[in-house]
């Protein structure tokens, strides 16, 4: 596998990733989840791509039951998850950026992650 900087952190990152927009929940429960981070894995994949709004935060929270179920150790991954679209229609909550709800959309997402 083919890895690069990101940015300045110092992080390597895998030159490919696996991400869940439409397969987890909508397509593939835990058990196939399970199986595709884990072959991804085995090939080098180290990062792991979600979003909020997948699956109304399901797939987050099947990608986070999958991760438990791996073991893997959680410095050898790296998880992203994208906001701005929201779960909720407040004025304040979606298809925003504002640091109120970035700030609660990162503690949604870790808590659907079970990485709170």
């Amino acid at each position: 596998m083919e890895y690069r900087h990101l940015g300045r952190s110092g992080i390597r990152v895998s030159a490919l990733s696996l991400g869940s927009w439409v397969t987890f929940h909508n397509q593939v429960g835990l058990d196939t989840a399970v199986e595709a981070m884990s072959a991804a894995y085995d090939a080098g994949v180290n990062f792991f791509d979600n979003a909020e709004i997948y699956a109304g935060g399901k797939s987050e929270e099947i990608m986070g039951a999958s991760l438990r179920k791996l073991g893997w150790r959680r410095g050898s991954y790296l998880i992203s998850t994208k906001l701005f679209w929201g779960l909720n229609d407040s004025v304040n909550e979606k298809n925003t950026l504002n640091r109120k709800y970035l700030i609660e959309g990162i503690n949604g997402s870790l808590a659907r992650l079970g990485m709170d």
